[in-house]
């Protein structure tokens, strides 16, 4: 075998790996899976026992994620008719003129607990001030360094959220409000970096996104890129922080390449329970 054949041999075997693989990638991005964990709230009131918290996070419309995505993440969302609804930040990519459409969509959310959102850091970079208007005219709560109590039969727990940690100022005691030790409180965080240096006893879980499990995902487990001072710690799932727990969603969009190998997107509907 003479040096050009076998070049030519090897690059007629490597070409259709790579575009299988390409093609695999971008079949993955919009593969969602409904992941249904249930996890315990400490404090949570006997009254909202089963409460259903769904989570969405990294949407990130764009370029990469269309918007009949978003509109098809809606409708799934409402079909599963959860008690409440959270959104992690990170709404639009690249630029600012999808902001709006991305609303636009998510102003058919509902839940009877309410819809309630937090700022990522990609909503810094593509448009603050549209990302909060977005908020307003859709009818969902911006939960920025603020909290709204729950309530149902006479109980109530706090719903709380802070600032996005890399561009923002993240604000946990201003979040809580009033809340105690005693009380149940759930905090929104973009970013699950915060959870490691949190030590408010108050926060009883916290619920978070940005590091899209990863994105790529190797089969041994590994990540190449996981935006986390952590390593792979905070990479997905439940995760026991210094003094809380967290949950990572995989997010639902993509952001530098279009794609998603090992890590599909998800839509995360929690079941909390009382101790």
């Amino acid at each position: 075998m003479n040096r050009r054949f076998f070049l030519k041999a090897a690059l007629g075997s490597v070409i259709p790996g790579l575009a299988g693989g390409a093609a695999y990638g971008l079949f993955e991005s919009g593969w969602v899976q409904v992941t249904r964990p249930t996890i315990v709230l400490p404090h949570l009131p006997k009254a909202f026992d089963g409460t259903t918290v769904a989570l969405l996070t990294d949407i990130h419309h764009g370029p990469f994620t269309s918007l009949d995505y978003v509109n098809a993440i809606v409708r799934t969302t409402l079909t599963l008719r959860p008690d409440l609804i959270v959104l992690g930040g990170d709404y639009s990519l690249k630029e600012g003129k999808y902001i709006r459409p991305c609303f636009d969509a998510m102003a058919a959310l509902n839940a009877p607990l309410g819809v309630y959102g937090v700022l990522g850091n990609h909503d810094y970079w593509h448009g603050l001030e549209e990302t909060r208007e977005g908020f307003r005219t859709a009818g969902i709560g911006e939960l920025t360094n603020r909290g709204v109590w729950l309530e149902r039969d006479g109980s109530r727990f706090r719903l709380a959220g802070v600032d996005d940690l890399w561009m923002g100022k993240v604000d946990v005691k201003a979040a809580l409000g009033d809340a105690t030790p005693e009380d149940a409180c759930l905090l929104l965080s973009h970013n699950p970096d915060v959870a490691e240096k949190m030590r408010d006893p108050r926060v009883g879980l916290m619920l978070s996104g940005h590091t899209h499990g990863g994105q790529v995902v190797f089969p041994t487990g590994d990540a190449p890129f996981v935006p986390s001072h952590y390593g792979t710690k905070y990479l997905k799932g439940l995760v026991q922080a210094p003094n809380t727990k967290v949950y990572i969603s995989r997010g639902l969009g993509t952001t530098s390449a279009p794609f998603r190998v090992g890590s599909r997107p998800e839509l995360t509907l929690i079941t909390l329970h009382s101790a």
